[in-house]
């Protein structure tokens, strides 16, 4: 699905100013390097930006931070989950904490779980 020009453009900025989660875990799911499978960073999918995409499996991991915590924020993740759902994609949210803590075993997890 193309994504609006001004959402494609909002994505290519915020690959330039990634946060430490999104790099950390980058450095892991860049090249096939967990499962064999493709990521793109920062990727335009109709409205919204996905930190990272799948087009293979149609899967996109979201790194949460606290402000998703707060309800407005809830309620516009769950917008966004319903409205990725029915475009047949598959979100699975990991706390930017957990990331932050041990992005190795973020990652082993995150590759059981795609090789299950």
């Amino acid at each position: 699905m193309k994504a609006p020009a001004l959402t494609t453009k909002r994505a290519r900025a915020l690959r330039a100013r990634m946060s430490l989660p999104e790099v950390l875990l980058w450095r892991g799911l860049r090249g096939g390097r967990l499962a064999d499978c493709k990521f793109r960073r920062q990727h335009p999918l109709g409205p919204y930006i996905l930190d990272f995409y799948c087009d293979a499996l149609k899967l996109a991991l979201e790194i949460d931070g606290a402000g998703h915590d707060h309800p407005d924020n809830l309620r516009h993740d769950t917008r966004r989950d319903a409205w990725l759902a029915s475009q047949g994609v598959r979100v699975i949210r990991i706390p930017a904490k957990a990331v932050l803590d041990n992005p190795d075993g973020v990652l082993l997890w995150l590759e059981e779980t795609l090789r299950a």
